[in-house]
């Protein structure tokens, strides 16, 4: 028997959804009945006080720019034992919508133009309305959607209310996809280098904020949604086709909205540590397919005693 060794938490805005999501997984592991599971909830740590935490397989579960965006992975490699999940360079490009979206081009999968905010823009790059975010963040922290010009300049106060307080984010510009109504938001998990199936996501407000994912109990999620013919296939092979060709492990998810002007579904962002509560939406995906959470959980143990370490 094994024993799994579950981090959590961290210093990011997201510290208390990854609290759940790693208690979740913890839970499913001790329901399994294979593992011996021990459950750490942290803020930031070294290597050596990882060495000192006895376990076979480390299942690190942080969200946010440091738990999941490169730093954790750097400290996990350098420990030497098998874990879950993406190595620090997959984790790095995955964080990074800018670099991300740069590889989906490459790859022909389809996504919207970009601009990288600068302190001195004065007006939007494209017309309105625009999606203003950062790019290293997650769940929506720090997101704003201007509609037009008066909305635009909140943004642009807020963003520059932040830096003068000390927090400085790289923050990136599109195009809103769907313009002034809410485009289809359509999501696909990648497990193990297959496609599950696809979610499509309605939030009853339109905007799939904090609130809707993890507030809310209005959001619904329609599994296998009715699509036009052939976007299915496009987002699920453009899905795997991103996290291979960004050496991402084990597990991720891959969001898109569905753009009405072209039909096209437009690629938003990937994520190598997605939500995983029971009510996230890869834990739902794999339930849709008859895998639950304690099966799901205990195939990721599996993949990282399989692959070791890393695969750089």
């Amino acid at each position: 028997m094994s024993t799994v060794l579950v981090l959590g938490g961290g210093p990011d805005a997201e510290r208390e959804v990854s609290i759940k999501s790693a208690t979740a997984i913890a839970d499913a592991l001790k329901a399994s009945g294979r593992h011996q599971v021990r459950l750490e909830i942290i803020d930031r740590l070294t290597v050596d006080q990882l060495k000192a935490m006895s376990a076979d397989v480390i299942f690190p579960y942080l969200h946010g720019p440091w738990g999941e965006g490169g730093p954790l992975q750097d400290i996990v490699e350098a420990d030497g034992r098998p874990f879950v999940g993406s190595g620090a360079n997959a984790s790095r490009l995955a964080m990074d919508k800018v670099s991300s979206k740069m590889i989906a081009s490459m790859l022909q999968v389809t996504t919207t133009p970009l601009f990288v905010l600068s302190s001195t823009s004065d007006a939007p790059p494209f017309p309105l309305p625009v999606v203003v975010k950062p790019v290293h963040e997650g769940s929506t922290v720090g997101l704003h959607i201007c509609r037009d010009a008066a909305a635009w300049q909140t943004a642009m106060s807020t963003i520059a209310g932040e830096r003068a307080k000390g927090v400085h984010r790289a923050y990136m510009i599109e195009p809103k996809i769907g313009g002034q109504a809410w485009a289809r938001e359509l999501t696909v998990g990648v497990l193990d280098n297959q496609a599950l199936p696809i979610i499509e996501i309605k939030p009853k407000d339109g905007l799939y904020d904090y609130q809707a994912k993890y507030q809310r109990s209005d959001t619904q999620y329609i599994l296998d949604p009715i699509l036009p013919p052939g976007v299915a296939e496009r987002i699920s092979a453009g899905a795997v086709k991103l996290a291979a060709a960004m050496r991402c492990r084990h597990v991720a998810r891959v969001d898109f909205m569905l753009d009405p002007a072209s039909g096209l579904p437009m690629f938003l962002e990937i994520n190598t540590t997605p939500g995983f509560t029971n009510h996230s939406l890869v834990p739902k995906a794999a339930k849709h397919l008859g895998m639950s959470m304690s099966s799901l959980c205990d195939k990721l143990v599996d993949l990282a005693l399989r692959d070791g370490p890393t695969k750089k």
